[in-house]
């Protein structure tokens, strides 16, 4: 989305994230791996004193047995069942009391005198005991507890997420999360606390193997089309622009006497010249050359080499770069405001806004009339949900570069997303207007085609917004990731799984290296019931992923594809699919 990872993404830059737009499929129906997400594209939270879904007493409570007294004699000629009964009731009083040792002597008493073929009584006895120890925070009990009560009945939904809940706290992940899998199928994704709960673990799953994965990955180079699509975000970018006829080798200007010898000798010059042949697998080595040779093109070397690390993801190489760069007061202003740019962006792909904020301001300062600045920073707002001042940003960009559509086209989109969150039907009409004239004046522009086109969708003016992505395609015939949004779109519009499918593949066709067409192919394949298909596609995407959170992000939707399938295996469960 910022300048570490992709110029703009401005097929995916609805304003949702990625995960979401993927689910955008206009089915009530349970969107399989991403379901256990949906809780937030509902903004409503519980409000405290209401009911959260979760139940902190026991079962039974109401359960109509002899008098509050019961006489031994009277006792005696009770049915075992009745006595059982009876020491739950009791139970349940101390639990109600606090009394949490009392009560799980009565519920250890109930479990004794219940006869075993009264299964449902007893597993509700054996989840009352746990109850009890979990509010002595004795997880392990609790854990084993629970697991009588499933055994006996295993669609038992409170003896699940009590299970689930017990063992997060003793760090069992992968459990805990079949568990709350099977409770979010079984309550048809309706409960926030179970889903809050499968999130909360799924983040933690994917963080913990992205944190290892990432790092003992393979660098991969993105593909011609992202990389040319990522320079083409920046137009102040010494480095991105062509060779200038004084670099080339030109036999005129022997008579320059150094120009040549340095034309001939300079790895940063050998490097700009594989940009232009797109051989980028050789640009690092060229810029090292540069480097370590203290030539004259130090700082561009640097900052190109900075930035082909960050494209194939290796941040750790990229950073010291940017920091002699940005620290080279004698550089090009130019270069050491694009260095920060990039440096700011790769803060936020790391979840550091302030240490981001503080390098997009920095880069304002040293460079006030920077377009890229302002174009980039007002992406970052809009990341923060500083609508506002993006739009002041893209103001700033326009100013200085009055003929760029692609800020005109963003600061579209950013006036929409407020309008479109704040429910003003009047405003959202003035940002359509705006398109409108966005694309009447830059015709050429394919990102104010595709961000008009989400637009559309939202409002569900699905044709229309088949119309603008075939103008994008119609302009950038190579451009996969709009043929994945022309994809969802045919599922949203016309529910076409197949149309839609074939649009993913021919992404894919076009660009084998793209995640995003990879990730939605998964989610798709979740949503068809075709969960081994589906983990498959998300391990494609997590192979091209271009960050850590991007990582994570995929480990989670396999995870929760992968504790489907045991759900699936364990108790016949299956969510809707489509």
């Amino acid at each position: 989305m910022m300048a570490a990872s992709k110029p703009v993404e401005p097929h995916s830059g609805s304003g949702f994230p990625r995960w979401q737009l993927a689910l955008l499929v206009g089915t009530p129906i349970v969107l399989g791996v991403g379901a256990v997400y949906l809780w937030k594209r509902n903004k409503t939270k519980n409000t405290p004193g209401k009911s959260n879904g979760e139940r902190t007493t026991p079962e039974g409570s109401a359960t109509p047995v002899q008098g509050q007294e019961v006489a031994r004699c009277e006792q005696e000629d009770m049915s075992p069942l009745d006595r059982a009964q009876g020491a739950k009731n009791k139970g349940n009083k101390y639990f109600k009391a606090g009394k949490y040792e009392q009560a799980i002597q009565c519920y250890t008493e109930a479990i004794g005198l219940c006869p075993r073929e009264n299964q449902t009584d007893l597993s509700t006895f054996y989840q009352n005991r746990a109850a009890a120890y979990e509010q002595q925070m004795k997880w392990t009990e609790v854990v084993q507890d629970c697991t009588q009560a499933v055994v006996i009945n295993p669609r038992y939904i409170k003896a699940l997420f009590r299970r689930a809940k017990a063992l997060e706290r003793l760090d069992n992940k992968k459990e805990c999360l079949e568990d709350v899998t099977a409770v979010c199928i079984l309550e048809a994704f309706q409960n926030q606390q179970s889903m809050l709960l499968a999130d909360k673990v799924l983040k933690l799953l994917g963080k913990e193997k992205a944190k290892d994965q990432y790092k003992n990955r393979d660098p991969l180079m993105p593909s011609p089309q992202f990389i040319k699509s990522y320079f083409s975000s920046f137009t102040d970018d010494i480095i991105s622009q062509p060779l200038q006829k004084g670099e080339k080798k030109d036999e005129d200007k022997d008579n320059e006497g150094e120009a040549a010898e340095v034309t001939e000798s300079s790895g940063y010059l050998k490097a700009k010249q594989y940009m232009e042949e797109e051989n980028y697998d050789k640009i690092i080595s060229e810029c090292t050359k540069e480097v370590e040779s203290g030539g004259r093109y130090t700082a561009e070397a640097l900052l190109l080499r900075a930035t082909f690390y960050l494209l194939i993801g290796n941040t750790t190489g990229a950073q010291p770069d940017l920091n002699r760069v940005i620290n080279m007061e004698d550089a090009n202003v130019k270069l050491r405001a694009n260095a920060l740019i990039k440096r700011g962006s790769m803060y936020m792909q790391q979840q550091q806004p302030m240490m981001s904020t503080q390098d997009f301001n920095m880069a304002a300062e040293i460079d006030t009339r920077n377009a890229d600045v302002y174009h980039h920073r007002g992406q970052l707002k809009i990341l923060l949900d500083q609508v506002e001042e993006a739009v002041g940003d893209f103001d700033e960009c326009i100013l200085l570069r009055p003929d760029s559509a692609l800020a005109q086209a963003q600061k579209c989109f950013a006036l929409y997303r407020q309008a479109y969150t704040g429910n003003s039907q009047s405003q959202v009409q003035t940002a359509m207007d705006g398109f409108e004239d966005v694309i009447r004046r830059f015709p050429k522009c394919a990102e104010g085609y595709a961000l008009y086109a989400q637009a559309l969708t939202d409002q569900q003016q699905f044709g229309k917004a088949d119309q603008m992505y075939n103008k994008c395609i119609d302009l950038e015939p190579d451009n996969a990731t709009t043929y994945v949004h022309k994809g969802l779109l045919q599922l949203q519009w016309k529910q076409d799984l197949d149309l839609g499918l074939d649009l993913i593949s021919k992404a894919i066709e076009i660009d084998n290296k793209c995640d995003f067409a990879y990730e939605t192919m998964g989610t798709i394949e979740v949503q068809r019931g075709n969960l081994e298909k589906a983990i498959d596609m998300f391990n494609k995407a997590i192979n091209l992923a271009k960050s850590e959170m991007e990582m994570a992000h995929l480990y989670s939707l396999c995870d929760a594809a992968y504790a489907q399938t045991e759900v699936a295996r364990k108790y016949g469960l299956k969510p809707p699919t489509l």
